[in-house]
């Protein structure tokens, strides 16, 4: 009997016992391709001896020492790295442990900022429905999945949720991008308006929305006219790239491709590959010094930010995808792995969006492409799916609630940075068989439960 509190109590996951580039091993030999690095994590795979030789250097010179008291070479080294390749003057780093930390460090501080220069009346801040932002209760405010906030919601804070920019199904028929992008600016700056502009802190959003909407990217010039609002009314764009940055859109930073520079970005996942547990916010040189020339203390901080050693796996892992030009191969195969999931699935009765960037792609399921009907939710199709594509080798991140937090499925797939084309023929290739055996096995749920069949369900062939 196992006493791991495992995150589903009634299931009992297979043993893991070592991994190799995309691959994973489980205690009865049997190999993943894993097609979504964890949870977008593992982006150079397993046992990469670059990481691995500077864990054990580190460890071998300091394992820790508390912030507190001292820095040290590798958090330093690496906030250097981070500060250069960054967009703007996103010039000062607070490291943390993760990306929950990470998102929750960014709210405190825009609210300390306006503290710092005189507008303690600012406490207001405005994220997007649909959103996932980590699962403190700070992060988990700001996120706007319904299904996560229903039971915690007595303990949040107040926050306002403003439409998402997820075109498949909030753009009009006939509307073109520029308008759909009219309406939802419209929308911000109404809500702004509503609470008072001088009572915002700032406004919240994933570049490319990840975990609860699959790799939904914006409209083109969608976070400019995001930014030009938010400068107008003085209030700060916090730009949560956990998933989407370091390198996983293919460019370091997610809002490169936006042409926008946030007041904070939030980073984790990535940023050592799951070699470490490390997240940072990333901070404008105004706000620092809004923090450094008033109470010179930002009042906030956990036992083991900065660590040596996750510091130390970061810097490796970005030294990696430079000397490597992994950015490249993420935009390469990134493209390919969109190329041939619509070749494949594309005219699919029940693939209803394939969508995307760089190697953090997502495919909609829904029960009727011509009116974008999602399945049932107690069919469950997204656990069916990870569970016919665990059956084939293939680890990928298939979630439920995609719509509004009860209703959708989708696929998100984002597979590690050193994925090359066999690898990305696998993938598709697991993925469809899957994907088959998952709808018959709903189906065949559907007919036990004396509901009608659902066409396309493919008849349960064997693969």
């Amino acid at each position: 009997m196992s006493h791991v509190f495992h995150r589903n109590a009634r299931v009992d996951p297979p043993m893991v016992v070592g991994g190799e580039g995309p691959y994973l091993l489980d205690a009865q030999g049997r190999r993943y391709l894993d097609a979504s690095s964890g949870a977008a994590v593992s982006c150079l795979g397993h046992g990469h001896p670059v990481v691995i030789r500077a864990i054990e250097e580190q460890a071998r010179r300091l394992a820790y020492a508390h912030t507190s008291f001292f820095t040290h070479e590798p958090m330093e080294r690496l906030a250097d790295w981070l500060a250069e390749a960054a967009p703007g003057d996103l010039t000062r780093v607070y490291f943390v442990s993760g990306g929950s930390e990470a998102v929750e460090a960014a709210l405190k501080l825009g609210r300390q900022y306006f503290l710092e220069i005189g507008e303690p009346q600012r406490r207001h801040f405005i994220a997007r429905r649909q959103s996932y932002h980590g699962n403190t209760l700070g992060a988990l405010s700001v996120g706007g999945n319904l299904w996560r906030r229903a039971q915690f919601g007595p303990l949040l804070i107040e926050v306002s949720h403003v439409s998402p920019c997820y075109a498949y199904r909030g753009r009009h028929e006939g509307e073109s991008d520029a308008e759909y992008c009219d309406r939802l600016i419209a929308e911000l700056e109404q809500e702004i308006l509503r609470l008072g502009p001088d009572t915002v802190i700032g406004f919240v959003a994933e570049p490319v929305v990840g975990a609860t909407l699959g790799a939904v990217p914006p409209v083109p010039g969608y976070f400019r006219r995001v930014r030009e609002l938010t400068d107008r009314y003085g209030i700060l764009l916090i730009l949560d790239e956990v998933m989407c940055g370091m390198g996983r859109t293919g460019t370091l930073f997610a809002c490169e491709q936006e042409g926008v520079v946030p007041d904070l970005i939030a980073l984790a996942k990535g940023l050592a590959g799951g070699y470490q547990p490390i997240g940072a916010v990333m901070v404008r040189q105004p706000l620092f010094e809004a923090i450094r020339d008033g109470t010179g203390f930002f009042q906030h901080g956990h036992t083991y930010m900065g660590h040596p050693i996750a510091c130390a796996a970061a810097l490796a892992v970005l030294q990696v995808i430079r000397e490597e030009d992994l950015l490249g191969n993420v935009r390469r195969q990134g493209e390919a792995l969109r190329s041939a999931l619509v070749q494949h699935l594309g005219d699919h009765p029940h693939v209803g969006d394939i969508r995307g960037r760089g190697l953090l792609l997502g495919l909609e399921l829904v029960q009727e492409r011509a009116s974008k009907r999602p399945f049932d939710p107690a069919l469950k199709l997204h656990a069916a799916v990870k569970r016919e594509a665990m059956a084939r080798g293939l680890a990928c991140y298939p979630m439920g609630g995609t719509v509004d937090g009860k209703q959708g499925d989708h696929v998100l797939l984002a597979p590690p940075f050193i994925i090359d084309a066999p690898h990305v023929a696998q993938i598709v290739d697991r993925l469809a068989e899957a994907l088959e055996a998952a709808l018959a096995a709903c189906g065949e749920t559907r007919m036990q439960a004396g509901a009608p069949g659902v066409r396309g369900f493919g008849g349960g062939e064997a693969f």
